[in-house]
This record gives C-alpha cells, structure tokens and sequence, in this order.
C-alpha cells in the first residue's frame, strides 16, 4: 500500500490537494489536529459535492483516539467518562490506573495513544481501519507529537493507502506532550522526515514547495530574515512595510480591512485581531498587519529574526504567510494606548 507524507509551504495548495483526491467511490478517513481546520475541511468537502459523501469522515484526532481507538475495545473495563486536556500528576507509575485517568474518570489526551500501545492493541486497530476504510489522509501532521507521532506511524502500517500533509515551519502546536517523549522531533527538518522515511514513508518535498497566497516579496522576506525556504508560483510584488509613526499605526488599528495579528492578547487592543499561531490555516487575508513586542521589533530592525526561538520563529512564519498583499510590521509600544 502507498504511504507517502508531503511536505508543503504555506499556501501552497494543500488543503485543495487532499480535497480533489477525494472520491464517492472511495471510503476515506481525513484526520486533523484541529477543530478549526476539521471545519475548514467539512466545508470543502460540501463546497466540492455539495453534501459529505457517506464514505467520506472526517474527524479529530482526539476524537478518531477516544471514539474510534479507545471505545470499541477499552470503554467497558475502563469506564471512560471521556477526555481531561489537564496536565497528568507526576510521579504516578503506568501500573497504576491513575496514570492515565483523572479521579473522575476522564482519559488524559496526551497518554491516550500510549494507553492504546500498552494494552497491544495496534495490530486490533489497524485491522480496524483497514476493515472500514481504503485510504486514510493525514493533514496538520507537523502538529502530532508526543505518543502521538508514535501511535501514528505504527497506525499506518495498516492494510491501506496513507497520504499526510503538513509544513514543518508551521508547527506551533503540539497534539500533546509527555515528559521527553519526542521532546526533540521538531529540532531539526532533517531527521524529522528521516521518521517517516525508516517509517516506510514516501518523502515529498516537491508537489506543494511553492505557494500560490504570498507573492514573491513576500517569500524572499520569509526565507531573507526566518531562514525558512518558500517560493511563490507568481512574480508579482508587494509591501512589505515597517511602520514607525504612531498616527499611521493609529490609522491601521482602526481599518477592519487588515487584520491585525499579536504574538498574545490579541483581544485587550479593541481592534480586528487574532494572534500570530492561531492564525495558522486561515486563508482570506489581503493586507496582514504584524504587532511585534520589544524585544521581536529590536531583531526586526537588526534583521536577526532567523535568531528567534524556533516557537516564536514558527508563528512569525504562520503570521507573514496569511498575507495575500501587503505586510505592515508595527511596534506594539504604539498600540498600548488602545490596550484594556
């Protein structure tokens, strides 16, 4: 069976990819990260055959984990009450049930996977997913870390096609995190894609390497000053801005034509915002204005911010590939007049 994990740039076509692989004919399973982006993915879905097709799901992952992984095999004996996004207590050994359960009977979301592997049943899910779907699409997969980067290679080596999308630069978030479980996956590009190559993964760095949202200003600042390789497909130019008088700061917080995008509390500054990660598969920006504290506007002006943290790079990658036109960076010292 085909395996085989695309890596992708922001706008490159990805979510349209997975959409026109889509067939009637063909049970599918789409899995993503994000209640968000399995929103987007509906709406596609419908936009592309006017209805879901019945043997089209697309789910959550932790809703594929508890409803689809967990519940057929594990419910009666453990008596979920279903999932706790809360921190597990330390100390606690995997022998003891509390190691995976809060006292009210709710399955942590980060140790869910390792349940499901420390009980053996990969090989009963496997045979599962093979039993009720012929193809399994992966998207955000840059996201899955954890236990949950192991469930998942282990999950596709069922009986068949598997095809994941996701752009490395854009991980932000992590499906869960455990102790040093894969503390390390994300450090670096090139033994995160080795994974998937020892995995019997297909590597694919070329169908979706150049996006069709940034224009070409756009990507030669991304790839000039985050050290993050992106090409456009067009050769069209746009601004790309830094702002330091505060009237013409002033002018931009007012327009609800340009989004305005934080690295935090975007909603104390009274305007048309969001903040930089959460940004992350919106599609329908022109114009982005940029809000850089302190110490990111000093990097900005020294042209260092290849030097950020790789979190805080990542979601500045997200927050300059959302614009279709223009980029305004502005320092957010102007905007704390506005702030509540």
């Amino acid at each position: 069976m085909d395996k085989r994990v695309i890596f992708a740039v922001a706008g490159s076509g990805k979510t349209t990819l997975l959409i026109r692989r889509l067939s009637e004919d063909r049970r599918t399973l789409i899995l993503t990260f994000t209640v968000n982006n399995e929103a987007h993915l509906r709406a596609q879905i419908i936009r592309r055959f006017g209805f879901i097709p019945d043997g089209i799901r697309v789910m959550t992952w932790f809703e594929f984990l508890h409803g689809f992984c967990f519940r057929p095999f594990l419910q009666e004996r453990l008596a979920s009450r279903g999932l706790s996004f809360d921190r597990p207590p330390p100390g606690i050994p995997r022998t003891n049930a509390r190691h995976y359960q809060d006292p009210a009977g709710r399955l942590y979301h980060r140790r869910l996977a390792n349940l499901l592997t420390a009980r053996g049943l990969l090989p009963d899910i496997r045979t599962r997913l093979a039993r009720y779907y012929d193809e399994l699409l992966l998207d955000e997969v840059q996201d899955f870390a954890g236990h949950d980067f192991d469930f998942l290679l282990e999950l596709c080596r069922a009986e068949i096609t598997v095809l994941c999308c996701g752009d490395f630069y854009q991980h932000t978030f992590d499906t869960s995190r455990d102790g040093n479980v894969n503390s390390t996956l994300h450090d670096d590009i090139t033994r995160y894609e080795a994974r998937f190559a020892a995995a019997g993964f297909m590597v694919d760095r070329n169908t979706l390497n150049r996006t069709w949202r940034c224009s070409a200003s756009v990507c030669e600042f991304i790839t000039g000053q985050l050290n993050i390789r992106i090409a456009a497909h067009g050769i069209h130019a746009t601004l790309i801005e830094t702002i330091t008088d505060a009237e013409h700061t002033a002018t931009l917080h007012a327009d609800n034509t340009v989004i305005k995008l934080f690295y935090r509390e975007h909603h104390r500054y009274g305007c048309y915002s969001m903040n930089w990660g959460v940004s992350k598969g919106l599609d329908h920006f022109q114009d982005v204005c940029i809000v850089m504290g302190p110490a990111h506007w000093k990097l900005l002006t020294r042209q260092e911010l290849a030097a950020l943290p790789p979190s805080s790079r990542n979601r500045l990658y997200v927050a300059c590939s959302r614009a279709r036109g223009n980029i305004y960076f502005v320092p957010e010292t102007h905007l704390r007049r506005f702030r509540n």
